[in-house]
């Protein structure tokens, strides 16, 4: 399956290295693009807007896809997803420390994006008004307790979706985390051998 993975604020591709060595180890074919302004100042669906000429670019037409999300980059991944005519043949969607309901630290910085990520903001709430997009998929969701970026923690759900809670000391870690990694490896793979998706 191909794999393309969506790093969060600030941060670039690199930031999945241990997830792409291992999901790579495993037979995927997987993208981790840096998509600028890495702090999303013009806003998420303007990020959503690159990863979308990056698929289109970069990903067969038709061909099995996956999306990881981290933190901001979540919310671009689903951005995408819920996206009319967007969705075509993605088969899973992993969405690791997103604020879907927002976060309170996005309070303390500036830009279109962070505003977006501020609890009950107008582009949260769309976004689940189109929730509807991601029936059909599989949908994970990944959490720490310890998060200190994502504030409260639990704003990383999305109704419908599994949530697994990974005792992860730090938000930055959860991309490298060996039990986010291997839950998605397992997933993917059982995914691949056909087994029905999980509505989101």
């Amino acid at each position: 399956m191909t794999v393309v993975m969506v790093h969060g604020f600030a941060d670039t591709g690199r930031l999945f290295r241990r997830m792409w060595r291992g999901l790579e180890a495993q037979g995927h074919l997987c993208h981790a693009p840096t998509l600028h302004p890495r702090d999303g100042r013009l806003g998420i669906p303007d990020l959503s807007e690159k990863l979308a000429a990056f698929i289109q670019g970069n990903v067969a037409r038709g061909a099995p896809l996956a999306l990881v999300g981290f933190s901001m980059g979540a919310l671009v991944a689903r951005h995408y997803l819920q996206a009319p005519g967007r969705a075509g043949s993605a088969r899973a969607f992993f969405s690791i420390c997103g604020p879907h309901r927002g976060t309170l630290n996005a309070h303390l910085f500036w830009g279109a994006g962070v505003r977006q990520m501020r609890p009950g903001s107008a582009f949260l709430s769309e976004l689940d008004r189109g929730s509807g997009a991601l029936r059909g998929m599989a949908v994970f969701t990944y959490r720490t307790p310890f998060d200190l970026m994502v504030v409260p923690s639990a704003s990383s759900r999305i109704a419908s979706a599994q949530e697994l809670v990974v005792w992860c000391p730090l938000h930055s870690l959860m991309p490298a985390n060996a039990a986010v990694i291997g839950h998605i490896a397992r997933e993917l793979a059982r995914l691949g051998d056909g087994g029905a998706p999980i509505p989101g």
